[in-house]
């Protein structure tokens, strides 16, 4: 054995050959943390001085190659400042340099994953062989950043600036017909030929067949393209990336600036750029955010976890009260991830409608070629439609989806109870209404839970598992389970009217609608937090949502929190359905809807919606975009800390990822605590008390007072 590490070891296979083996210990992954870092550098030293070593093969030891740099330390380099983050990396890319610089060829085996760090490796060797289920990518620009491995000045030299610019600035995986087509890999083989044809093209590069100086030499010099050459590459490159990333994403214009300015230098020069830009976008709130968001992710995820264990019940057989769009939406789900599901409804054309739901979705993985027409028939089978509750003694646990009002809800509860077996969990798939108030009169509550869907069910990936006050452990952790086992995340709320995501989304909707009150202008109000960073503005959101179904939370909501969330005025919205104006579900409602030539609701504006408010709103003026942030935003924020101090939610963590995958928060923003934590609690607390004379929803929760006294954040 040449080098044992804890990350690496180098051992010789015969005729000078030596196999450095990524098998980084106490992981089942392997990725680039400090620890391995170390010892890739030692392993190449002690690689370097050996003088019989003619070749090097690079393989992994786990069932990917490189997921990437550990970014649970990113923290602590990030807080070094700008020009000890250039420092590190020039440290770091010395290594990488004197692997790329050793006097014999290499080669790298790509057997699995092999991402941002991990493929910043495999370019420094001369030659990547790749396996048919491995994947590539730079998945950096997701987290605010770009590659600062290298990856930025190597890729441009392998496979030509337009396609590094797609694969740095975009963030995409890359599948391995289509690394091999770029000229990112050199061979593509089955996995089971992979570690042979990597020692195969190493001994060609040995023996001389394979030109692997010209190789290095090519990645050691400035890009072969001549200065009105160059120019024309970056500016149309500047011009689509500036497009597609717009402001609110400054990392892929960093990492093209980057790019463009050192292609004219050598490798070590190059890195010094890389180096500088890459600091540059570290420390930019975006980077901050992005990275809190997949931390964030991952804690959400542990939390989850840790509420699966609780259970140990399997739900190898599922049932939907209610079909139509949301019932079918539940129901392929739980089809397209192998569950077998019963749908049930009292009309057969509501059957229909959630069939056909099901059919229209599987039917868009046929076209996208996810999915074979016989995969699809056979998911489609997992669905059994039915009127009667004949099926239902085996049923592990119904999602009911009825209509959204309790008595109703109640009544179907009371009837099905009786009907399936004593252990059969029982989840409501309201929005708004308590579940402690719809377990009562339940024989079993410990049985009852919530499992908040959000629409459209395929597209939206949280699921709120709701507490009731009666609610077992056990049920809420099959029902974690369940939620997870259909390809969704689950957070753990307990009970309260609107449960977390809706209770803090229609305090939002009050700041909209104040503001339309006090005389703003709707569109500039979707305007402002459109380009605030929210996928849609308030009154764009509430059309999309349903207006009259707006209208019915509401009403719950200020059952529920009469002291702020109940007003004697009557706003927009309500005026607005009044009329029959109930947004996209028939095509107007603050905006009209025509099919655009995919078949797409496109919004117009409509003069009619101000003729019809103008009854209930105040003389037209002016706010400032700042305003109209300030307005929206207090009153979520607000009720999110509230939602923190009663326990409704456990964690910041689960408070930023909920709004996040349950609304659309701007990800670059990181969610509604990091959104405290980067203006600066001191800073909120003060915009939102001048604020305070517009009513109970703007007065700061004492959570938050606290941490402007004291100086704390949310996240560390």
């Amino acid at each position: 054995m040449l080098y044992t590490g804890p990350a690496f070891s180098a051992a010789a296979l015969g005729d000078g050959i030596v196999e450095l083996k990524f098998d980084l210990a106490g992981e089942s992954v392997n990725k680039l943390n400090q620890v391995a870092l170390r010892d890739f550098a030692a392993a190449t030293q002690a690689i370097a001085k050996d003088g019989s070593v003619k070749g090097v093969v690079v393989t992994s030891g786990k069932a990917v190659f490189i997921v990437g740099a550990d970014i649970t330390e990113f923290g602590a380099m990030f807080e070094a400042g700008e020009a000890a983050i250039a420092r590190y990396l020039l440290e770091l890319n010395r290594n990488f340099s004197a692997f790329e610089d050793l006097p014999v060829p290499t080669v790298v085996a790509i057997n699995g994953v092999c991402l941002g760090g991990g493929l910043e490796l495999a370019l420094c060797a001369d030659y990547r062989v790749m396996s048919t289920a491995a994947s590539v990518g730079f998945p950096e620009v997701k987290l605010g950043i770009f590659p600062g491995f290298g990856g930025s000045v190597r890729m441009p030299r392998i496979v030509g600036v337009d396609n590094a610019v797609e694969w740095i600035c975009s963030g995409a995986d890359k599948k391995a017909d289509a690394a091999l087509k770029d000229g990112a890999v050199d061979a593509v083989v089955a996995p089971e030929q992979l570690r042979d044809a990597a020692v195969s093209m190493l001994q060609q590069c040995i023996a001389g067949k394979l030109d692997w100086q010209g190789r290095r030499a090519a990645k050691l010099a400035p890009l072969k393209l001549n200065k009105m050459e160059l120019t024309m590459a970056f500016t149309s490159s500047m011009a689509v990336v500036g497009a597609q990333a717009g402001h609110n994403y400054p990392a892929p214009m960093l990492a093209l600036k980057n790019m463009q300015e050192a292609a004219t230098l050598g490798r070590d020069a190059a890195l010094e750029v890389e180096a500088k830009y890459f600091a540059k976008a570290a420390l930019t709130p975006q980077a901050n955010a992005l990275i809190g968001v997949f931390l964030a992710d991952q804690g959400v995820k542990r939390a989850a976890g840790a509420w699966e264990k609780k259970s140990k019940r399997e739900i190898k057989q599922a049932a939907v009260l209610g079909a139509g769009i949301m019932g079918g939406g539940i129901a392929y789900q739980a089809a397209y991830k192998g569950l077998p599901i019963v749908m049930k409804d009292i009309r057969d054309d509501a059957l229909a409608l959630g069939m056909n739901e099901a059919g229209k979705l599987l039917a868009k993985q046929v076209e996208k070629g996810r999915m074979t027409p016989a995969k699809m028939s056979e998911t489609l089978g997992r669905i059994r439609p039915t009127l009667n509750y004949g099926d239902f003694g085996n049923v592990d646990i119904i999602i009911e989806a009825v209509v959204e009002n309790p008595k109703v809800k109640k009544a179907v509860f009371a009837e099905v109870e009786g009907l399936v077996r004593e252990d059969t969990i029982i989840a409501s798939n309201t929005s708004t209404i308590s579940i402690s108030l719809l377990a009562e009169g339940l024989k079993r509550p410990q049985n009852f839970v919530g499992m908040h869907f959000f629409n459209p069910v395929n597209m939206m990936p949280l699921v709120e598992v709701i507490r009731g006050k009666q609610s077992s452990e056990e049920a809420v952790a099959a029902t974690v389970k369940l939620a997870s086992k259909m390809g969704k995340t689950p957070v753990v709320v307990n009970d309260c009217p609107g449960f977390f995501v809706n209770r803090v989304l229609f305090p939002y909707f009050a700041g909209f609608h104040m503001l339309l009150r006090d005389g703003a202008d709707f569109q500039a109000i979707d305007k402002a937090m459109e380009r605030f960073g929210w996928p849609m503005g308030p009154a764009y959101l509430m059309d999309v949502v349903g207006m009259d179904t707006g209208v019915h939370a509401a009403e719950v909501m200020a059952q529920g929190f009469p002291d702020r969330m109940r007003h004697e005025w009557r706003n927009a919205t309500q005026v607005l359905v009044d009329n029959q104006r109930y947004g996209q579900k028939n095509g107007k409602g603050y905006y009209v809807y025509a099919p655009d030539k995919k078949g797409k609701p496109k919004k117009a504006v409509d003069p009619a919606t101000y003729d019809l408010i103008k009854g209930v709103v105040a003389e037209r003026k002016e706010f400032a975009p700042e305003e109209i942030v300030a307005r929206c935003m207090v009153p979520m924020v607000n009720e999110v800390a509230r939602c923190l101090e009663e326990k409704i939610v456990a964690s910041p963590q689960e408070a930023d990822m909920s709004l996040l995958y349950g609304v659309g928060f701007p990800p670059f923003r990181g969610g509604a605590c990091r959104y405290v934590d980067q203006t600066g609690a001191a800073n909120y607390v003060a915009a939102a008390d001048k604020l305070a004379s517009l009513g109970k929803v703007y007065e700061v929760p004492q959570l938050l007072r606290d941490m402007a006294a004291s100086g704390k954040k949310f996240f560390g």
